[in-house]
This record gives C-alpha cells, sequence and structure tokens, in this order.
C-alpha cells in the first residue's frame, strides 16, 4: 500500500504542466533520434544529457523517460520502415517488421510495434513499482556462470529455431562469434585478428555490424536481384489505416503476452540487454506459427511478413527496458547501454542509484516511474495515429529509397566515431551479408553472437577463474541446471519437429505421384 500512495504522489508531481511538456518533448525527441540509422535510444540519452544540465533533477530525469521509452519506438521505426534498427533491442522487430512493411503493412507494422512497447512498457513499470526488492534479488542470484549459460541458451536457441537449418544457423553463429573477437583480449591484452590496424583494437562496433549485414546488405542484394524483382514496387506502394483487424489482434494480442513475459526478467540480468529476450521471443512464435501450420489452425508467414514476428520482440524489448529501468534504481546496476548513460546522469546531479535511493531522493524516483507510465501513453497516442504518415517514407520511388538507406547508414556509421576504417567495414561486411543473403544463411545468429560474444568469453573465464579450472563450476548451481536443461528440451523438441515434418513430406510425395 506504501508503495501505491508514493505512486500517486509521484504522479502528482510529475503531471504539473511543466513535467508534462518535458515528457512530451522527450519523448518527440527520443523518437526523431531513434529513426536516424546508426543512432538509437541510447545516443538519444546521451546527446540530450549536455541539454538537461539546466534543468532541476526532476524534470531531467522526467525528460530522460521520454526519451527511453521514445528513442526504442524510434528504433523500431527504422528497423521496419528501413530495415536498419538504431539498437540491437530492434533486430529482431527488423526480420518480419520489414518484409510487412514490403508487403505494404508497413502501418500495420508501425502500430503493432507502438501497442507491443506500450504493452511491455506499462506491465515492467508496474512490477517495478511494487515489486522492486524482488526484482533486486532476482539480479542478486546471478553470477558468472549463471550468465554464461544464459548466453549459450540465446546462441544455440537462435541458431536452431530461427534458422531453418541448423547447419545454416551455426556457420552464422561461428560468422558472428569470429567478428566478436575483433580487437584487444580484454583480460591478457592480446591482439586478435587486428591485422595491426589500430583502428581495430577496440573491436567492431555493433552500429557498424548491424547496420553493415542489415542495412547494406539489403540494399545490395536489392540493387543485385532487382532485375528478377521488378513485381515489388507496387506492394511496396500500398498503404492502409494503423488499426488493426480482428485477425490481426487475434494473432498479436497473446504474442504480446509472450514477448512481455520473456522480456520482464532480463531487464534484471546484465546478459546483454534486450537481445536475447527479444530473439527467444521471435524464435517461440516462429516455432508456434510452425506448429499451428502443421495442425492446420493456422498459417505460417513467418518469412513473408508474420505480425506475430513484431508483436512478441517489441513487447519483449518495452519490457525489458522497464525492469532495466528498476534494476538501475533499485541496485545501481546498469543492465544497459542506455542504463548506464543515466546512472552517470543521477552521478551528474550527485545522486547514487541503490536501495538508500528511495529513501534519500524519494520524490525523484516515484515522479520518474509515474513519467514512465505518462511517456508510454504519450508514446501510444502520438505514435499510433501517425503510423501512415511515417509509412509514406515507402512512397518514395525505390532507387531514391535506397540510395538514400545507403547514404544515412554511411552517416550514422561515420557518426558513430568518425573513422573511415567502419565505412570500409560496413562495405565488407555490407559484401558478406550478400553473400549470406545468396546462400540462404541467416543473419539472426550473426547478430546474436556478435552482441552477447564478448559477455559469454568474459563470463566463462570469470567463471573457470572463481573454480580454478574447474569445469564443473558451470553447473554448479540450479539455475544454470534449470537453464541448460531448458536448452535440451527446446533442441530435442525442434528436432522431433524437424523429423515429423520431414516424414510427413516423404509420406505425401508418393500420394501425389500416384494421383498424377
Amino acid at each position: 500500500m506504501d508503495a501505491f500512495n508514493h505512486l500517486m504522489e509521484g504522479f502528482a508531481n510529475a503531471l504539473s504542466p511543466e513535467y508534462l511538456f518535458l515528457a512530451l518533448v522527450g519523448v518527440m525527441l527520443g523518437t526523431a533520434v531513434g529513426v536516424v540509422p546508426g543512432l538509437g535510444s541510447s545516443m538519444a540519452v546521451a546527446l540530450l544529457l549536455p541539454i538537461t544540465f539546466h534543468l532541476d533533477p526532476v524534470g531531467a530525469f522526467i525528460m530522460f523517460a521520454g526519451v527511453y521509452y521514445g528513442g526504442l519506438f524510434g528504433d523500431s521505426t527504422a528497423a521496419i520502415l528501413m530495415n536498419t534498427p538504431g539498437q540491437g533491442s530492434a533486430i529482431a522487430t527488423a526480420i518480419e517488421g520489414h518484409r510487412m512493411a514490403r508487403r505494404g503493412r508497413a502501418p500495420q507494422a508501425l502500430a503493432t510495434a507502438a501497442i507491443g512497447a506500450f504493452i511491455g512498457a506499462i506491465v515492467s513499470t508496474t512490477l517495478v513499482a511494487f515489486f522492486s526488492p524482488a526484482i533486486v534479488e532476482l539480479a542478486l542470484q546471478f553470477g558468472p556462470a549463471e550468465y554464461f549459460a544464459l548466453t549459450v541458451f540465446a546462441f544455440v536457441a537462435t541458431s536452431s529455431v530461427v534458422s531453418h537449418s541448423v547447419v545454416r544457423g551455426l556457420v552464422a553463429l561461428g560468422i558472428g562469434l569470429t567478428i566478436s573477437m575483433v580487437g584487444i583480449d580484454g583480460l591478457s591484452g592480446a591482439e586478435r585478428f587486428t591485422l595491426g590496424i589500430p583502428q581495430l583494437f577496440e573491436g567492431l562496433s555493433i552500429i557498424t555490424v548491424t547496420v553493415a549485414l542489415l542495412a547494406v546488405g539489403e540494399v545490395l542484394h536489392v540493387a543485385a536481384t532487382s532485375h528478377a524483382s521488378k513485381g515489388e514496387d507496387g506492394s511496396l506502394r500500398r498503404s492502409g489505416t494503423p488499426w488493426l483487424g480482428r485477425a490481426d489482434l487475434r494473432r498479436t494480442l497473446p504474442a504480446w503476452g509472450r514477448g512481455t513475459l520473456f522480456g520482464l526478467p532480463f531487464g534484471s540480468i546484465p546478459a546483454g540487454g534486450a537481445e536475447i529476450p527479444t530473439f527467444l521471443a521471435f524464435g517461440t512464435e516462429r516455432k508456434l506459427a510452425a506448429r499451428r501450420a502443421r495442425r492446420g489452425t493456422g498459417a505460417d508467414e513467418f518469412g513473408d511478413g508474420a505480425i506475430e514476428g513484431v508483436a512478441a520482440p517489441e513487447a519483449a524489448a518495452s519490457a525489458t527496458a522497464g525492469t532495466a529501468m528498476g534494476t538501475l534504481l533499485g541496485l545501481g546496476l546498469p543492465t544497459s547501454a542506455t542504463a548506464a548513460i543515466m546512472l552517470a546522469a543521477f552521478q551528474q546531479y550527485g545522486m547514487q542509484p541503490g536501495p538508500l535511493l528511495f529513501e534519500r531522493d524519494g520524490d525523484l524516483v516515484w515522479a520518474l516511474l509515474a513519467s514512465l507510465f505518462i511517456g508510454s501513453v504519450m508514446l501510444l497516442i502520438l505514435n499510433l495515429p501517425f503510423a501512415p504518415l511515417w509509412a509514406k517514407l515507402l512512397l518514395v520511388p525505390k532507387p531514391y529509397m535506397y540510395a538514400g538507406i545507403a547514404v544515412f547508414s554511411s552517416l550514422g556509421v561515420y557518426a558513430a566515431a568518425s573513422s573511415m576504417v567502419d565505412l570500409w567495414l560496413m562495405l565488407i561486411l555490407g559484401l558478406l551479408a550478400l553473400m549470406m543473403r545468396r546462400f540462404d544463411i541467416p543473419l539472426a545468429p550473426v547478430l546474436i553472437a556478435v552482441v552477447l560474444g564478448p559477455v559469454a568469453e568474459l563470463e566463462l573465464r570469470r567463471a573457470l577463474a572463481v573454480g580454478q579450472g574447474d569445469v564443473s563450476v558451470l553447473v554448479d548451481s540450479g539455475i544454470t541446471v534449470g537453464i541448460y536443461g531448458l536448452l535440451v528440451a527446446i533442441g530435442l523438441t525442434v528436432a522431433i519437429g524437424r523429423v515429423r515434418a520431414r516424414r510427413a513430406a516423404r509420406g505425401k510425395a508418393p500420394v501425389e505421384a500416384g494421383r498424377g
């Protein structure tokens, strides 16, 4: 009851005209910056940090809350319309969201993303407001072995579930892990795969890799296959309303719920941000769609723009962002890049997030939590009606559209580090993405490996150091045993499902041959 009373006091503070205006500005700026390829929600918060120095702490953090969620929607907007997610949390959304846009369903994809982000944000913020101690306790249960188990789970689940072929999925995973190893080894200081180039000592930027594989690779693929896809222009030009029909709602409502459940616990765990839950949510929806198709109870549109492939990752990403804020406030532990920047903002105002923050600066904390609710509502009200307007970007003629994507992608990559080497790397990786599309090697395992590869390596070496080289330390807790057990169960389920599908296909072939 005390939490409810404190939250109501926070709303009374955050609903003042001045703070409402700051929240609105934050939502709009976050969305605008998030749409720019190569930037994203964390970059938006970083850019706004100096601007807020003249504001009082409550006003500054209310604006940050608006930027926080506005940037997430901007990331997904760029992912859906241009296949260029600004953050790793929008990578999974880009896979089916951009295909929906190419089919002329961009308004519906954007509306699905906006509603999913709203649901995930509201549920996660509610849990943070009323159950922060439980979230903190969950985060404290994870050590190096548990973090490593989570990354292995993400690697294998993404490679086996997201990809139609396990072999191709593992090949993609190997490519991503190789890319993630470029740079200086953080523990030994040894150079790895740098070719003696100083600019590679810090490794390859996730912005460069993401933009190259998704945006530049798509541009090159379209240019290389334009002679065989002349009929796509019409589909790109179709428009519509952002309202979802009954059939869409029947498919998205369960997906929003499942995605939110995936995202809630991961905001408390510093194991790669929102990438793991978004890809797990995506893989689950793909698996469920394939099962419905086999049973004849639904269609499997994955690969052709499945709306569930947008709904679940967006809800997961937003739920992760919400609980990440709770972990930052309650434990002082940043579990994402954006949360790390906000930690710096707290320190700028002379405050240290942690258990004592709720006692020392309760007015600020509860006003900030209230503003997360307010920002989520503003985001939905502003962006849902404007989804068709965003979708009009697809009315730009195809040559100009993809030329613009290439230009903005180059500007985003160069702006991130002002390095010509990054531009050359972007081109090389773009050619690699073109070849991967040519041989039907999935991109998702590459991206998840690039993001989580350094985390997996670091946590593995920490766990082995704690166990003094004893490998059994990796399965020395109930959490790790549970994670690996779940991984084995998923692997067996996928393998059995594919064997049954092959047997069914072989059984149909003789019947059709006999009819012929």
